[in-house]
This record gives C-alpha cells, sequence and structure tokens, in this order.
C-alpha cells in the first residue's frame, strides 16, 4: 500500500536507535525526509547513515538534548529550514531508570517529567505553527503500555507517561482538523531498553537470567512473541499517512495483545 508520504517532511525525536529510529526507517522508506536527533553524535550520524539510501527523501540529523527547552527549538527550526516546512512530527523519549517508589528521589520524578512529558510539550510547541501550514499536519507520540496497565519496577514510566496521553487528546481536539493528534503504545518489542529493563529484574531476582526475563514476558502476550521494533514503526508511518486521515485522538497498542482493554 502507498502512504502517499512520498515529499513530506518529518521530524521523529529520539531516533538514533529504539522505537524512534523504528519509525524514522519507517517514514523514510515511504519516501518522507526525515530528521534524526538524538544525545550521542556518534550513534546519531551511524543512524543517519543507516537510513540515508532507505527511501528516495532525504535523510539528516541534528544532535538535541529533547530535555532542553532552547535545544528543542533549534531542532524545530533546523528541520523546516532543512525541508522547507514539517508535515509530520514523531515524539519519543528513552525510558527513565527502572525503580521502585521508596528508590525514587524528588530529582528523580523532575527529570522523569521533563524527559516524557515537557520534552513533548516543547516539541509540539515549536512545531505546531509549521504542522498547520502543511496539508498533512500530524502528531504521533510513542508512550509505552504502562499508560494503562503498570509494569513492575517502572515506577516512573507508570505514573509519567499519562500525562501524555492527556496531553494528545487534548491537542487532537485543539488542533483538528488541520492537525490530527494519536498515540502509540508499543508492550514488549525487543530494544536496548527492554534488554536493560530484563537485566535490572534478574538483578532484583523477579527472572533467574536474561533468557528466562524473555520467556516470561513472551509467555504473556497472545501473540506468542516479543514484538520488532519496525511492527511499531509501520503502525507511526501509518498514523501519519493520509490512509489514516480519519484517525485522530487515539491510542493504539502495538503489544501483541497483552493488554486486557
Amino acid at each position: 500500500m502507498d502512504l502517499e508520504l512520498d515529499g513530506n517532511s518529518a521530524l521523529v525525536t529520539a531516533s538514533s536507535s529504539g522505537l524512534g529510529f523504528a519509525s524514522a526507517e519507517a517514514l523514510a522508506a515511504e519516501g518522507a525526509n526525515v530528521m534524526l536527533c538524538g544525545r550521542d553524535e556518534k550513534r546519531l550520524e551511524s543512524a543517519r547513515e543507516e537510513l540515508a539510501d532507505v527511501g528516495d527523501g532525504e535523510v539528516r540529523a541534528t544532535q538535541t538534548d529533547i530535555t532542553d527547552p532552547d535545544a528543542v527549538s533549534h531542532l524545530v527550526s533546523e528541520t523546516v529550514d532543512a525541508f522547507g516546512g514539517l508535515d509530520h512530527l514523531v515524539t519519543s523519549a528513552g525510558g527513565p531508570p527502572s525503580t521502585t517508589f521508596l528508590e525514587t528521589d524528588e530529582q528523580d520524578w523532575y527529570q522523569a517529567y521533563d524527559l516524557l512529558v515537557m520534552s513533548v510539550v516543547w516539541t509540539i510547541e515549536n512545531a505546531h505553527e509549521h504542522l498547520l501550514e502543511s496539508e498533512y499536519g500530524t502528531i504521533t507520540c510513542i508512550t509505552s503500555r504502562t499508560v494503562r496497565e503498570v509494569a513492575d519496577g517502572l515506577l516512573l514510566s507508570n505514573s509519567v507517561r499519562r500525562g501524555v496521553i492527556g496531553l494528545v487528546k487534548t491537542v487532537s481536539r485543539e488542533f483538528a482538523p488541520e492537525i490530527r493528534a494519536n498515540a502509540v503504545l508499543p508492550g514488549t518489542i525487543e530494544t536496548s531498553r527492554i534488554e536493560e529493563l530484563v537485566e535490572a529484574n534478574v538483578e532484583r531476582g523477579i527472572y533467574e537470567d536474561y533468557e528466562d526475563g524473555l520467556t516470561e514476558l513472551a509467555d504473556e502476550i497472545p501473540m506468542g512473541r516479543i514484538g520488532e521494533p519496525r511492527e511499531l514503526g509501520d503502525v507511526v508511518a501509518m498514523l501519519s499517512s493520509p490512509r489514516a486521515s480519519f484517525v485522530n485522538g487515539v491510542s493504539v497498542p502495538i503489544d501483541g495483545g497483552l493488554l486486557r482493554s
């Protein structure tokens, strides 16, 4: 299916690896011009090189700390200057540390809020006027299934990410019909983040070892396996496309059926 994204311009935050990278890859494969961003310059350049020939569009990269509002403003401006506009915004962020309530101090809460919520707020604030000028303006926020079902050891993600869902639902109504806004809720998908979480739970004694952790996680999923990053990326590309032109204000689980409601 042609998603009609050829020649469109997209900004994907936290996209040097993981689900952000997978989303950028899917958009690039559909012919979109894509701006990548991340903190690690070496990893970011490697990601850009990997995506350079995926599609017919241009792929660029800008080193950015998305917890710095000035850096986010520069990122959006650079994207617009590079591509002549902005059609699609995809927000992503690395997860906060795996922790429990008693292990978490006040500063951890503030840092998680800046990373998971304010980074989205700042990016939307700066991108809004450009998305409004686009014929296809979309916002897609990558969050987590933990906004519906909490996960052990993920206090900060369980608590803070829910703010993004409220934000998406609100702007989907405020910005319509010119701009559509949706969220995706990834479940257990094979990224470095999942590796870190499994290893942390091995240390806590929840799993015997890494392989035991992966087996237990897959056992809970009706599809009988862990997801692949590109499976999420393809949904992000679909939601960004005119093929999803009547989809607005929804949160789409991508978890193999793990969520119960």
